[in-house]
């Protein structure tokens, strides 16, 4: 078929695909604009809204032309109130039976999460009574060929110990923003961290106890118990398929930067198995079962942890048989410093910095935008301290006039794969939100 008989719309998806395999986030930005056009004809960037908007904001929008439809500007972003929670600071709790508690951004500047600083995600109550004597962890399981008990003193005795750098995140990190609203804590972007962990590696203890040929998955059993009362009832039990199970990253660990884990976060031992949702790295660790099929405990059926295998409209029911279990998170950015919010002089050109992690991948690139991502600005991102930990970037924005800006921050993954401008696949629990983070700058 000539080219000049093709159909208008075979074009354009022909000019797409090609900008994806080119400038995956030029191809965005398009097909960003073409769903927002509609939109922009009857949204509020009409001049009597615009005017309003401004006034809100309290500045001029220098670049509200290139302003989607329907974008709510991060200088609205409301910040709930920090609670004291023992051994944290600075933390915003979200509910408080079962205790869940997000970190604001700014808090999370640090390379290294601080232990104060890393969030709290919680599904049943943690044990009170903890004898750490008499702590046993016990291995077993179907495809387990030897099961055995070890004691914390035999844990670390036995195995090689070692401390890595791990990023941990809520699979419902940004459940917030979908609409539809999802059910759940309303997480924004602080169910996430990258503290190191010490332990011993999982697939050395299991290696140690004998892993059958037809090991199919690990789950794992904690100490925590049901909301309920019913000693019967687990709150959770996760767990990942062997081959992740078996990674050199995986560990069973008792100390969080140098020292025991905090109570909040697994005390005195948990899984981490990092790249995945954090609901996989079982806290308060008290047994391992290698199972010779896909783990069945509490909350690994749909629609616990498990996406659409295909996209559904907004606010469909999906069928449970239709739901896929969350593995590897996808690629994500987050802007640490500055706060949201602050005053900048007009004259000075503004530090930007932050963490960028892709799951089990590695993170290519993170850019920044001033003007709602009608350009992209590279900047400095650095390695990752091991496999599986987060990677800091740093770079600068000077602002051309006066007025109300976003930095927003793209960040892009080894396989091309970069962070949407609009809210992702929309799905029944709001899981896997890794839109671009933004926040306000007013420039005077």
């Amino acid at each position: 078929m000539s080219q000049k008989n093709r159909n208008p719309k075979d074009l354009n998806a022909m000019h797409i695909d090609t900008l994806f395999a080119t400038d995956p986030i030029a191809a965005d930005r398009e097909l960003w604009g073409r769903e927002t056009s509609a939109l922009s004809r009857r949204g509020f960037l009409k001049k009597s809204g615009l005017v309003a908007m401004s006034a809100a904001i309290g500045a001029a929008i220098p670049f509200s032309r290139f302003m989607p439809a329907g974008l709510i500007p991060a200088a609205f972003a409301a910040e709930g109130s920090a609670t004291q929670i023992e051994g944290k600071e600075g933390l915003i709790v979200l509910n408080d039976r079962p205790l869940n508690a997000e970190t604001p951004a700014h808090l999370l500047d640090d390379s290294i999460t601080p232990s104060k600083y890393l969030f709290v995600r919680n599904n049943g109550v943690p044990p009170e009574a903890i004898d750490v004597d008499n702590w046993t962890l016990e291995i077993g399981g179907e495809s387990c060929l030897n099961p055995l008990s070890f004691s914390l003193a035999e844990l670390k005795a036995r195995f090689e110990e070692v401390t890595l750098q791990l990023q941990l995140e809520c699979g419902g990190n940004g459940r917030s923003e979908f609409v539809p609203g999802a059910s759940g804590n309303q997480w924004t972007t602080g169910a996430i961290g990258c503290p190191t962990f010490t332990g011993v590696r999982l697939r050395d203890v299991l290696n140690y106890c004998g892993v059958g040929s037809d090991a199919v998955y690990v789950g794992y059993y904690g100490a925590d118990t049901h909301l309920s009362g019913d000693a019967d009832r687990d709150p959770i039990s996760r767990g990942v398929p062997i081959a992740k199970a078996l990674e050199r990253e995986s560990l069973i660990a008792w100390k969080m930067n140098g020292e025991d884990l905090p109570l909040q976060n697994g005390y005195p031992l948990r899984l981490v198995c990092a790249g995945w949702p954090a609901s996989v790295s079982g806290k308060w660790l008290n047994k391992l079962v290698v199972r010779n099929q896909v783990h069945d405990g509490e909350k690994m059926a749909a629609p616990s942890y498990t996406v659409p295998k295909m996209p559904v409209a907004p606010g469909s029911r999906v069928p449970n048989e239709d739901m896929k279990i969350i593995e590897s998170m996808p690629v994500k950015s987050l802007i640490t410093f500055p706060k949201s919010g602050i005053t900048h002089d007009l004259r000075e050109r503004l530090i930007v910095r932050g963490h960028a992690w892709a799951g089990d991948d590695q993170v290519s690139g993170v850019y920044l935008s001033i003007d709602f991502g009608a350009t992209w600005l590279p900047t400095g991102v650095n390695s990752p301290a091991n496999r599986l930990a987060w990677q800091d970037f740093s770079g600068w924005v000077q602002f051309p006039q006066p007025g109300y800006y976003e930095i927003w921050a793209r960040a892009m993954d080894m396989q091309g794969r970069s962070q949407p401008l609009v809210i992702p696949g929309w799905n029944p629990r709001g899981y896997l939100n890794n839109t671009a983070h933004r926040i306000a700058v007013q420039v005077v």
